[in-house]
């Protein structure tokens, strides 16, 4: 059967089982566009390249299958380079199909030409600068294969405009020895001298923490970690990646750990005498100062990139599998602490006496943020996903939204990337169509992708999105008033420009305000009525509220900050 090189770039898409494409057509890839008129893929056409790479990962983070995404060359492939190092950085797969000019066209500076195999070969498991049309269908299978194996991430497809024109003979690879991969071997055996190794720590540990990341949902072990846990109670921290991994109303769960993670969570890790680590990277929000880090604990390090494994810290024992075989491995083999009694009651006095806390509002002053969301979660259905942006909101979400099953938190980890909530919380909805989602945001946050919200109302996408509107970028004010003499410079956004509500309303979307605790409740009662169309929220916050605890960058995680009101407790 000869088909053009779109038409396979089309077919291979649907051998590979996708059902949604997000993207934006421009010259270079115009001809892979033609096919999808007759294709049974769902494309969404998005305002913005960012907002397409985006609502990808956020499609792929609700569902565990890889979000794809298709923009043209030049500015189109430029503008998804953010997504794609986001979801590098937080082992989101991720398959991104770029056009390019022509082939003999490529490195005479033509029009909308730029080298986007280099720009993101850091960045990226792997990229395709695909040759001819008949390499097509095995980039494509190669593609996914890399993305979603071994320690998922994003792959890029570059097509020259004639390579998408030009035929071939249609054919798709039946066995991933024809996707050409040498060297790539991503299933790992366990190792059964180190799996003893580890089981010998655990059996002599008497202050052990699971310190659970990303890596555990991405393989798919939360039962495995809640059976594991409760068989041998011991106490769980999760961290920002890792939020639903395990229940947040479990009584050995801590909270999150880190830079703005519970206090008991933090001083448990501080004081444990064996960190069994699973899929997790020692990021340094996690740690503070690495010196200071844990003094006194042995690592077991479970993670299945053994890039992981001594990179910050050095585990004494580094098992390369995935979590849910380790957790498993660990249960067949019996492995258990010593009696947990003494090290529990240390760790209920701090979370006793350091509890997540914050002021009360008063009756007819600016809303607290935590409050804010504790009464969106406290009306919310079960199994609500929620997506956040990145500052202060995004830790307020991570600390005050109770989290109950896994990939229901849709948020970016590592790059930090602001402007990530609103197309993440579209893309969420569009992989998991009967749940409830919000999105919430920043007001700095929301103004950089705020369009997108024309393609969730033209595509009947019906997100909800809470707008902690405190007229500043939060976090960066926050560091400037504790750290910077309260010199704010370049923070402040105004609480009117834009008018949110209106905003919303001309992007055909429901638009909300409140700025009083009654008005809190109604708005949220009002959004949770509507079904069809997307809500946004302006909830007006108090400028002043800043997140608790916090480790300041740099400082041990001894030197944890507490709640004001709480100082005087130690």
């Amino acid at each position: 059967m000869q088909l053009t090189g779109a038409q396979a770039l089309i077919k291979s898409l649907e051998q590979q089982g996708v059902d949604t494409v997000f993207g934006l057509p421009g010259g270079a890839i115009l001809p892979v566009y033609d096919p999808l008129l007759d294709s049974s893929l769902r494309h969404i056409l998005v305002r913005h390249e960012q907002g397409a790479g985006h609502m990808a990962e956020g499609y792929a983070q609700a569902t565990g299958r890889p979000g794809v995404a298709m923009v043209t060359s030049g500015p189109g492939a430029t503008n998804i380079v953010t997504p794609i190092t986001n979801a590098h950085m937080d082992s989101t797969p991720l398959v991104v199909i770029t056009g390019q000019v022509a082939t003999a066209s490529i490195g005479l500076d033509a029009f909308q030409e730029c080298d986007i195999t280099g720009i993101t070969m850091g960045v990226t498991k792997h990229n395709f600068l695909v040759q001819s049309a008949h390499e097509l269908p095995r980039a494509v299978a190669a593609a996914f294969h890399l993305a979603t194996t071994g320690r998922p991430g994003p792959v890029l497809i570059d097509v020259p405009k004639d390579v998408a024109q030009s035929t071939m003979d249609w054919w798709y690879p039946a066995t991933v020895d024809e996707y050409d991969l040498p060297g790539y071997r991503p299933t790992i055996e366990l190792d059964e001298d180190d799996l003893d190794r580890a089981v010998a720590l655990i059996a002599a540990s008497r202050r052990p923490v699971l310190y659970v990341g990303g890596g555990t949902l991405k393989s798919r072990a939360s039962a495995e970690l809640l059976a594991f846990a409760e068989r041998t109670r011991i106490p769980v921290v999760t961290t920002l990646m890792a939020r639903g991994a395990f229940p947040d109303s479990h009584h050995q769960h801590l909270g999150m750990p880190g830079m703005h993670g519970t206090y008991a969570a933090v001083i448990a890790m501080q004081r444990s005498d064996l960190l069994l680590t699973l899929g997790a990277r020692f990021d340094d929000r996690v740690t503070g100062r690495i010196a200071s880090f844990a003094p006194d604990a042995k690592v077991v390090h479970v993670d299945i990139d053994r890039a992981e494994f001594g990179k910050i810290r050095r585990p004494d024992v580094a098992l390369q599998t995935d979590v849910a075989t380790a957790l498993r491995a660990f249960d067949q083999a019996g492995a258990r602490p010593q009696p947990l009694d003494d090290w529990w009651r240390e760790i209920d006095e701090w979370r006793e006496r350091y509890p997540l806390t914050y002021e009360e509002p008063e009756v007819d002053g600016p809303l607290r943020p935590q409050h804010v969301i504790q009464a969106i979660a406290e009306t919310a259905e079960s199994g609500t996903i929620v997506a956040s942006g990145v500052g202060q909101h995004q830790m307020w979400a991570a600390q005050y939204w109770p989290f109950e099953e896994p990939n229901t938190w849709i948020n970016s980890g590592g790059a930090g990337t602001m402007g990530f909530g609103v197309p993440a919380a579209i893309g969420a909805k569009v992989g998991r169509p009967d749940r409830t989602v919000w999105c919430i945001d920043g007001d700095g946050c929301f103004q950089m992708t705020a369009q997108e919200l024309v393609t969730a109302r033209s595509e009947g996408i019906p997100i909800k999105v809470a707008i902690l509107n405190n007229a500043y970028l939060g976090m960066v004010r926050q560091w400037q008033e504790m750290f910077y003499d309260e010199r704010y410079s370049e923070v402040y956004l105004s609480p009117d420009l834009p008018d949110y509500v209106k905003w919303a309303e001309a992007m055909g979307c429901v638009g909300l305000r409140a700025t009083n605790v009654k008005e809190m409740a109604d708005v949220i009662d009002e959004a949770n009525a509507i079904t069809d169309v997307p809500v946004v929220i302006d909830f007006r916050t108090d400028a002043s509220e800043k997140v608790f605890p916090m480790v300041p960058a740099g400082a041990s995680n001894d030197d944890i900050m507490v709640h004001p009101s709480q100082r005087g407790a130690r």
